[in-house]
């Protein structure tokens, strides 16, 4: 399972988010998960994806199409 910031969210499930914020008194995270499954990758794609999140500051990781 990966798990990835939800970026569509409707005003009301926003506006839901905000008010659990305030009676929390937290900042909340929403996350929107799907199964996905890994894809077998050899030590030469580990070393340029690790190469490539290094760069780019993100984690990266390989599915199976």
């Amino acid at each position: 399972m990966l798990c990835t910031l939800a970026d569509r969210l409707g005003e009301s499930e926003l506006d839901e988010i905000r008010r659990l914020e305030r009676e929390l008194g937290t900042t909340i995270l929403a996350y929107s998960c799907y199964q996905a499954e890994p894809a077998p990758v050899d030590d030469r794609q580990l070393a340029r994806l690790q190469e490539v999140e290094q760069r780019l500051g993100v984690s990266l990781v390989a599915v199976a199409a």
